[in-house]
């Protein structure tokens, strides 16, 4: 609760300030501000890059750990992990190599790449896949707060469990969309 409660809102409150100096701004999508900060005033790139990243990966991040299954199956997104990582226990092996090899605070995505392949790629602080022209199916938040007051430094008990909570129905609605809206 600590986590969505307070850092959450925190980004979002932070985002509308900066936003609310700039009336033609406010009805952007997180996504359409991530992939055109050049075209922002320099000033406020940085503010904008830290808290509207911060907001769109966290809302990612609680989304696909949403507990609410419908009981439907993730056919896609299966398909899509045997096919490339040739069956499921094989990609969450290199899910957790990749997400213990995160060094400080970011997150680890799991994307979809311009050939249409997944691709697990690693952000730095807020930064999101959008300015990679890649498009976030997944993420594993890495910073700290997201497990210390559960796991202190046990950042690897975390991950294994993260594995286990997260609704693969909500990464396949992502995966869905992706190709719906091409």
């Amino acid at each position: 609760m600590y986590h969505h409660d307070k850092h959450l809102k925190a980004y979002i409150d932070k985002l509308n300030k900066i936003l609310s100096d700039y009336p033609g701004y406010q009805n952007l999508s997180l996504k359409e501000i991530i992939e055109n900060l050049s075209s922002f005033p320099q000033n406020i790139r940085t503010d904008l890059r830290n808290n509207a990243g911060g907001v769109f990966n966290h809302k990612l991040y609680f989304d696909i750990i949403n507990p609410k299954k419908t009981g439907k199956e993730p056919i896609n997104i299966t398909n899509a992990i045997i096919k490339q990582y040739k069956d499921f226990g094989e990609f969450v092996k290199i899910f957790k190599q990749q997400a213990n090899e995160v060094f400080g605070s970011g997150y680890l995505f799991l994307t979809i790449n311009k050939f249409n392949e997944l691709q697990f790629v690693i952000t730095a602080n807020q930064n999101s896949v959008f300015e990679l022209n890649l498009y976030p199916i997944m993420l594993i938040d890495l910073w700290e707060h997201a497990y210390y007051l559960d796991y202190q430094n046990r950042r690897s008990d975390y991950i294994n469990n993260f594995v286990k909570i997260v609704n693969l129905e909500k990464v396949e609605e992502r995966y869905v969309n992706y190709f719906n809206d091409k």
